[in-house]
């Protein structure tokens, strides 16, 4: 039996490329809207962005207020015009947001492997329609026991009751052998831990932690969590199919 028969897994930048969706739905809203959409705009738009989800996470922002005050924020860090837009743009990014669905390199593959030894389920604070239509297209729904949407659960990470729900959800009871996978330290660390749970930051960039939460393992690579979840001779058997897991956790 795996050392972790649960892995609660976060989408965007630990399973789905945000940064990548992010540049792309971005630069077609704004291009539509005819303003400026170089480098420089993504760049201020990412800024006040994750000042903003920052805020989200430490409980001073509810998600609906940031919806409607982020472009806002954005046209005045470009120094535009608002012209009572900023929210059409928001929801036309949104809609434009939700058509991309780029995989990390090797993303499919990890959940395969780890589905072969582990409950699977994703824990996501992005806006339903979006994280669904992106989690559907991308192919990481046939691996899933569960797939969880703060949104439609009322509760945010790092909100430990969002993971109580998760874990009732799922019929686990033993949080030892639960690990909370994401690159947010913020909301999935944070959250994971609010929450009782082991914690392992995905940090493929290799960026310094600069906050005052310590996960308990920091990986680079989806290899690395193989050997964090996995006992010696099941990462012996990387590769054969069909190996039954229990979901007793």
């Amino acid at each position: 039996m795996a050392i972790y028969t649960c892995v609660l897994l976060d989408v965007d930048n630990t399973l789905l490329d945000f940064d990548a969706a992010e540049r792309k739905a971005l630069t077609a809203m704004l291009e539509e809207y005819e303003l400026p959409h170089d480098a420089q705009a993504c760049e201020v738009y990412h800024k006040v962005n994750r000042e903003l989800w920052d805020a989200l996470a430490k409980g001073k922002l509810g998600k609906s207020r940031l919806f409607q005050i982020r472009f806002q924020r954005f046209l005045q860090a470009m120094e535009l015009p608002d012209n009572g837009k900023s929210r059409a743009m928001n929801d036309r990014y949104e809609e434009l947001l939700a058509t991309h669905a780029d995989l990390i390199p090797g993303a499919l593959n990890a959940l395969e492997e780890l589905g072969e030894v582990a409950t699977l389920a994703t824990v996501s604070n992005g806006a339903t329609a979006v994280q669904q239509a992106r989690i559907r297209d991308s192919g990481l729904e046939k691996y899933m026991d569960g797939i969880y949407i703060s949104e439609k659960i009322g509760a945010a990470k790092p909100s430990a009751k969002l993971f109580e729900h998760v874990l009732k959800d799922l019929g686990i009871t033993n949080r030892s052998r639960v690990l909370m996978v994401g690159d947010d330290l913020m909301a999935d660390i944070k959250g994971g831990q609010n929450a009782g749970l082991d914690t392992c930051w995905v940090n493929f960039k290799n960026e310094e932690n600069d906050t005052n939460v310590i996960p308990k393992y920091e990986i680079h690579s989806y290899e690395e969590l193989y050997k964090l979840v996995m006992e010696p001779e099941e990462l012996e058997n990387i590769g054969i199919r069909n190996r039954r897991h229990s979901n007793e956790a």
